[in-house]
């Protein structure tokens, strides 16, 4: 073992030093230009750590941004010039994220349309529905179920402009992306969409692209050693690319199939052709990602946005957080779903987080419609089932500089939850509601 025990954090908190993640680090870059050979990026990173303990003095802590430059030394000096490009540009994104964090923090997302925020918002002032004291009050009233019942008549209006707009261009139409982060809701929406469709006598058929997942072994980890399923290069994405070029020129393909339980794919498994009158259905996190459409024909593509955009502001006058509303629906899904504890999905979220910024919301302008799926009574039924939790968790990592993140997190979330009236009878909420897709208990299987 080297000399060098434990590094220096940006917020100056000192951590222990883990090799690992330096190799984690290479590895992600490597996949980022299209590479897969992780025993390189090991190499590479053994050498980084050797140069490391070689230059620095004993008994001095090295900083991140130390660890990073060599990084970015041996990458170059050992002829990995795009890789070490792939790997400055992350490490910029980065640092300019944290240093426009705070200017942006109060702030309305400038990624999505004014406009359609302005609507949002106008749509919760006019229905007691823009801060959580407002809604309170109406759940003092007794309107909890009228609450539910304009939340989702909203939403499904939404569904309902889609399918408009959808079938305006149906004629030279040949697929449908319907793409969004983390738990924005798109398993419900594409189901919904679905049936809609079908009623004004388009034929649809799903692709599924988590088919197209490289082996488990190829994928790059997280800082913490955790498998990276969010980033857009765990999936093939030429494959993918070449498959719905060949779908939408009417040729058939042979779809793969990826096997979650042994983490491998099998290619060329289920033949797909599209007839005449069908249309492509796609439900991808990564569905605006450029790579995965580029050298189609734009007018055979229709891309449609999800996130929850509630306008609500706390007691503390700020807006609550989409992302955060997204949390709490996948520590609710994944329970259920995956068997994560809710504490996992809290201590990965900054890592799914990291990847929206880079890998979807930058392409949110190349989209036709963006829909709304946040209910604003969504709160009031999570305040029962996960309080105690954030309660707990932002206790717990007061004291451990590794979990800054989920310490940030959970103390938002309660500084929210524990402000709206809880809801524990769920019965007003629609068996088709996109929530149930989340709290569980929906007329649809997932």
């Amino acid at each position: 073992m080297g000399h060098i025990k434990h590094v220096i954090k940006r917020s100056g908190a000192i951590v222990p030093f883990n090799p690992d993640r330096i190799a984690n680090a290479i590895y992600r870059a490597v996949v980022a230009v299209g590479g897969r050979d992780r025993a390189r990026a090991e190499w590479l990173s053994g050498e980084v750590v050797k140069l490391l303990e070689e230059t620095t003095p004993k008994g001095h802590n090295p900083s991140i941004e130390e660890i990073q430059d060599i990084v970015e030394k041996v990458l170059i000096e050992n002829g990995h010039s795009k890789v070490a490009k792939a790997y400055i540009l992350y490490r910029d994104e980065n640092n300019r994220s944290r240093q426009e964090h705070a200017r942006r923090s109060s702030k309305p997302s400038t990624n999505i349309p004014w406009s359609k925020i302005w609507h949002i918002l106008d749509w919760a002032v006019s229905h007691n529905l823009h801060t959580i004291e407002a809604m309170n009050d109406r759940i003092a009233n007794g309107e909890f179920p009228e609450i539910v019942h304009e939340s989702e008549t909203a939403y499904e209006q939404e569904i309902d402009n889609v399918v408009y707009m959808i079938s305006e261009q149906r004629d030279d139409l040949k697929m449908v992306f319907i793409s969004g982060p983390s738990s924005s809701g798109k398993t419900t929406t594409t189901t919904k969409l679905g049936e809609r469709l079908k009623r004004i006598g388009l034929k649809l058929v799903a692709l599924n692209v988590d088919n197209y997942f490289f082996d488990l072994e190829m994928h790059p980890k997280d800082e913490f050693g955790d498998y990276d399923f969010e980033t857009p290069q765990a999936l093939d994405l030429p494959l993918i690319n070449q498959h719905l070029k060949e779908l939408a020129d009417g040729q058939e393909v042979l779809i793969p199939f990826y096997d979650f339980k042994t983490g491998k794919r099998i290619l060329d498994q289920t033949p797909m052709k599209l007839a005449a009158d069908e249309i492509l259905l796609i439900d991808s996190l990564h569905g605006l990602y450029p790579d995965m459409t580029k050298g189609i024909p734009v007018e055979k593509q229709y891309k449609l946005y999800l996130e929850p955009l509630l306008q609500m502001k706390g007691t503390d006058d700020r807006y609550i957080r989409w992302t955060d509303l997204r949390l709490i629906r996948r520590m609710l899904r994944d329970a259920v779903h995956r068997a994560y504890n809710p504490q996992q999905t809290l201590e990965h979220w900054h890592y799914v987080r990291s990847s929206e910024l880079r890998n979807i919301i930058p392409y949110i302008d190349t989209t036709d419609y963006i829909v709304n799926t946040a209910m604003p009574y969504e709160i009031a039924l999570y305040r029962p089932r996960l309080l105690d939790k954030f309660t707990e968790w932002k206790e717990s990592y007061k004291d451990d500089p590794l979990r800054e993140d989920s310490l940030n997190r959970a103390t938002r979330v309660y500084g929210f939850l524990q402000a709206v009236t809880p809801i524990e009878d769920d019965s007003p909420v629609p068996a088709g509601s996109v929530l149930r897709e989340f709290i569980g208990g929906s007329c649809y299987t997932y």
